[in-house]
């Protein structure tokens, strides 16, 4: 693949990008730093991935920052992570609207603060017209919890017969295109419950990179990496556009 500013125009680059931002404590254990200044530090690293994603071509990207299985994590990393949360959402989002950047949040609310709820709404209504990119932040999320909340939904609608198409409408991320790539830093090698519905055709990438230690060379390997698989949806690769074709 050619340099992001010469990029061929004729391979697709990913209009949607998940990434699991992994391996932030094990990156200050490494450099002997408290595991809070891994976050940090991982904060930052997605400031410039959603630059270098812009400057890419790529028009979406979904983060996994939070779990619903990380409220097991020790208090003290707990509380930093969310004070993190609210003080991003206080001094981000400003920035994000004057670059024409949309701010999505998925997730459950109830365990978060009122001070932390209030922001992410009114972080969503003052970019929801911005049409550069979009970036949506999983905190608390699920992907088993997208599936059941929607189908309750549909429920207390009254839906009597559920199609894929009904889920689908009321999944976190209904009005966004389905991710083309999913990344991993940290060297682990699994979903973790990111997305589930959404990734059933999703390329998977992974790295062993920490999350403090991507970088747009990093970003620019796992959209190697993508452009060269066949995405073939159940087809052969003789009935797909020779464009898309990978010898």
């Amino acid at each position: 693949m050619k340099k992001a500013s010469s990029m061929d125009e004729t391979i697709a680059v990913p209009s949607h990008i998940a990434i699991i931002m992994d391996g932030n404590g094990r990156w200050a254990k490494r450099k002997i730093m408290p595991r809070v200044m891994g976050h940090k530090k991982g904060l930052e690293v997605l400031e410039n991935t959603v630059k270098d994603c812009i400057d890419l071509g790529v028009k979406n990207l979904t983060v996994f920052a939070f779990s619903t299985e990380n409220w097991k994590r020790p208090k003290i990393e707990v509380d930093f992570l969310m004070n993190l949360f609210l003080r991003s959402l206080e001094y981000k989002i400003q920035q994000l609207h004057k670059n024409n950047i949309r701010f999505r949040f998925i997730g459950k609310t109830d365990r978060f603060s009122d001070e932390i709820v209030a922001k992410i709404r009114k972080g969503e209504d003052l970019t929801k017209n911005n049409t550069l990119f979009t970036i949506t932040v999983a905190a608390d999320y699920g992907g088993r919890w997208d599936i059941v909340n929607a189908v309750n939904h549909l429920i207390q609608n009254g839906y009597q017969e559920i199609t894929e198409n009904d889920i689908q409408s009321h999944l976190a991320l209904h009005d966004l295109p389905e991710p083309e790539l999913y990344i991993r830093t940290g060297g682990e090698i699994r979903i973790s419950n990111f997305l589930l519905w959404q990734m059933a055709y999703t390329e998977f990438y992974f790295t062993d990179t920490l999350w403090p230690d991507f970088n747009k060379e990093q970003l620019i390997l796992a959209l190697e990496s993508f452009q060269n698989r066949e995405r073939r949806f159940g087809r052969t690769s003789e009935q797909l556009p020779i464009h898309e074709r990978r010898e």
